[in-house]
């Protein structure tokens, strides 16, 4: 990309850049998922930072301090192995991020009736107050990243606090009604070891999922104060942070309440209130639900503000129309990026919905935005790999070891994404219509993608008549 292309300001340092690895990369809805499959899943949890989080953090590193542009992993793949796998691995990413609002905004509606005491929960099933709720915050967000991240790194931070306070909450409580009533759990040797059956192997791939995020930041990086030095010391800030509160905040909910009992739509905030009913402590379920919601409204306004970075660096390399490349006249935001990020992320809820309950379009996200995010994720592994052979250059993050320590990190990741593709095509076990929750995933997943091919040949002439 051209030096003259426009470009946000610079506005992120170290401390508000591991705010925001911590934003994108704790969700805790995933702790509820989580916990509902039993004290296994800690073990889970432990192999899939071994085989998916550590190489794909390394990954990220040495790929952003070889190619620190704007673009992230479009950049990277494009780097590795050409404009048209560039592209489309961006256009899986961005549009990863469609079913991934809708469903992070369910699980953040569940989680907000809970302000309401006992007021709102009549509406826990209602499709309609789901639905509502993630299209309004869907708004929010959109015009929060327009304003800019000079703003928008404030709810960041607050998001972030929102994502650990939480499960620190959880945990204490859980430890507490543990030490004063005992588990309601029975964490016996057998109960950790993997159950290897289909059911149990879906959630895997939701696990592994549960610790990307550390791509996020390198879709900003000319948002970044020097990005080769700032990256390398946000992650590890921030991935003690991630994985901590998955793990102590899984065993925390197990300590609180049985996973037969685990609600994945509502699961910490049910595990926080169960706790405090047993503790005589009902008034911090109000506080916790609050802090809740706030915390995934800013992972979602994160991933809004990463993700439309991608058709802006897009727009600048003419693969899309010119507009896209437009930058805010007042905040020097890519706001025509962002308009469209939110718009299609607002149809994808609707969509998502036809046809089920909100469990099952719940569901039926997921499992799309896990298939549309680890596609590109493979790509990033496999451009770890290619691109050994160039020269890395002093400024270059590597490993000790060079080019045999990252490709052989890079394959222990490749394989474990690639695991995590299969595993997610599953239907949930208790999804009433498995035959129509396939179709929608594999037909949703399958336009998503052959757009973007249609997108890049569109482009690709009207690029060369630019010319």
């Amino acid at each position: 990309m051209s030096g003259a292309a426009p470009h946000p300001p610079k506005v992120m340092g170290v401390a508000d850049l591991a705010m925001f690895y911590i934003v994108t990369g704790v969700s805790l809805r995933w702790i509820a998922t989580a916990a509902a499959f039993g004290p296994s899943s800690i073990v889970i949890w432990i192999g899939a930072l071994l085989g998916f989080y550590l190489p794909f953090v390394l990954a990220i590193v040495e790929l952003s301090s070889r190619y620190p542009q704007e673009g992230g992993l479009y950049v990277w793949t494009r780097q590795a192995f050409g404009s048209y796998i560039g592209f489309m691995a961006g256009w899986s990413y961005f549009t990863s991020n469609l079913p991934y609002f809708p469903s992070v905004l369910y699980f953040d509606a569940g989680n907000a009736l809970y302000i309401g005491g006992t007021r709102w929960l009549y509406l826990r099933d209602s499709p309609a107050f789901f639905m509502s709720f993630a299209l309004l915050a869907l708004l929010f967000i959109t015009v929060v990243n327009i304003v800019g991240l000079r703003f928008g790194r404030w709810l960041h931070n607050v998001g972030a606090v929102g994502m650990w306070g939480p499960a620190l909450i959880v945990i204490v409580m859980g430890g507490l009604a543990w030490w004063n009533y005992g588990s309601a759990t029975a964490f016996t040797p057998d109960s950790f070891v993997p159950v290897f059956d289909v059911q149990h192997m879906i959630v895997w791939a939701s696990i592994a999922f549960a610790l990307s995020g550390a791509e996020t930041a390198s879709f900003m990086s000319g948002e970044i104060k020097d990005p080769r030095r700032t990256i390398p010391r946000a992650l590890p800030i921030a991935g003690v942070v991630i994985v901590s509160s998955y793990v102590i905040g899984t065993f925390a909910v197990l300590l609180a309440m049985p996973s037969s009992e685990v609600n994945t739509l509502q699961g910490l905030i049910q595990a926080g209130a169960v706790a405090a009913q047993r503790l005589g402590a009902t008034w911090i379920i109000v506080p916790l639900a609050l802090l809740i919601t706030i915390g995934n409204l800013g992972a979602a306004s994160g991933f809004l503000s990463c993700a439309a970075r991608i058709p802006f660096a897009v727009g600048i390399d003419r693969l899309l129309p010119p507009v896209f490349a437009r930058v805010h006249p007042k905040w020097g935001t890519p706001y025509v990026a962002i308009l469209v990020q939110g718009g299609l992320g607002a149809v994808l809820c609707i969509l998502g919905q036809a046809g089920t309950g909100v469990k099952g379009a719940y569901d039926v996200l997921v499992s799309m935005g896990i298939i549309a995010a680890f596609l590109p994720f493979a790509l990033v592994f496999l451009s770890v790999i290619r691109l050994q052979g160039q020269p890395p250059g002093a400024a270059v993050t590597r490993l000790p070891g060079g080019r045999f320590t990252s490709t052989v990190f890079a394959c222990i990741g490749l394989a474990t994404t690639l695991a995590a593709l299969v595993l997610a095509a599953f239907p949930a076990a208790d999804e009433p219509n498995k035959v129509l929750a396939v179709i929608k995933i594999f037909g949703l997943t399958a336009v998503l993608l052959g757009s973007g091919t249609l997108v890049y040949v569109l482009g690709q002439r009207a690029a060369r008549r630019a010319v």
